[in-house]
């Protein structure tokens, strides 16, 4: 179906306006409706909307401060100038579909990430963990160009236990399987990272 290079230039395009939409959509819903640490259940407890704020790398980590922070937004925009270039080029040499897909995951996660960082502090008043943010507040936004945060949400506690006394070192404690919160736009880019790796590494390897 997807043999010619325009229709291949399509598909990328049609999936990264997609899931870009999607992520900033539901971004934007959970900064304009929620707390800090307020959470919905959306499948019992095992999958929740909870929302927190991430000032640096993906699924909550940090890198270092500011200057971290700022070192890594314009290693994202580096990052994703260099893949779209790539997968034009990629399109010109008819690479085979997967490929195209499992890149333009990579650069809408990388995308999406670069819009909370680059403007979300320009837009946004701050969110705490009593007051919900505003959307263009009259006294500015809470941070400058490049130092926004980036919001995550979604939550899958698939195990969330006390374990028994008599379990060793952790005994009495709580346990949560995958503590990770994390967005559409990382979902996209482990998504696109582990498909190249499993299913099109045979690709890369080959000598050009």
């Amino acid at each position: 179906m997807f043999t010619s290079n325009k229709s291949k230039g399509f598909l990328v395009g049609a999936i990264v306006l997609l899931i870009l939409f999607l992520d900033q959509w539901l971004k934007i819903w959970v900064k304009t409706h929620f707390a800090i640490g307020e959470s919905i259940s959306v499948s019992g407890s095992w999958f929740q909307l909870l929302f927190i704020e991430n000032k640096g790398m993906a699924f909550g980590m940090f890198f270092g401060g500011d200057i971290g922070k700022l070192v890594l937004s314009l290693f994202r925009i580096v990052l994703v100038i260099f893949l779209i270039f790539y997968v034009r080029l990629l399109i010109k040499n008819r690479a085979p579909i997967g490929v195209l897909i499992g890149i333009s995951l990579i650069i809408v996660g990388a995308l999406g990430n670069i819009i909370d960082c680059a403007f979300y502090g320009m837009i946004f008043s701050d969110s705490t963990n009593i007051q919900v943010a505003q959307l263009f507040p009259p006294g500015g936004g809470y941070a400058s160009f490049l130092h926004g945060k980036v919001v995550d949400m979604l939550y899958f506690p698939f195990i969330d236990t006390t374990l028994p006394n008599w379990f060793p070192i952790w005994g009495g404690q709580n346990f949560i399987f995958f503590r990770f919160i994390f967005n559409i736009a990382d979902s996209a880019i482990t998504t696109g990272i582990l498909y190249l790796l499993i299913f099109q590494w045979r690709f890369f390897g080959k000598k050009k």
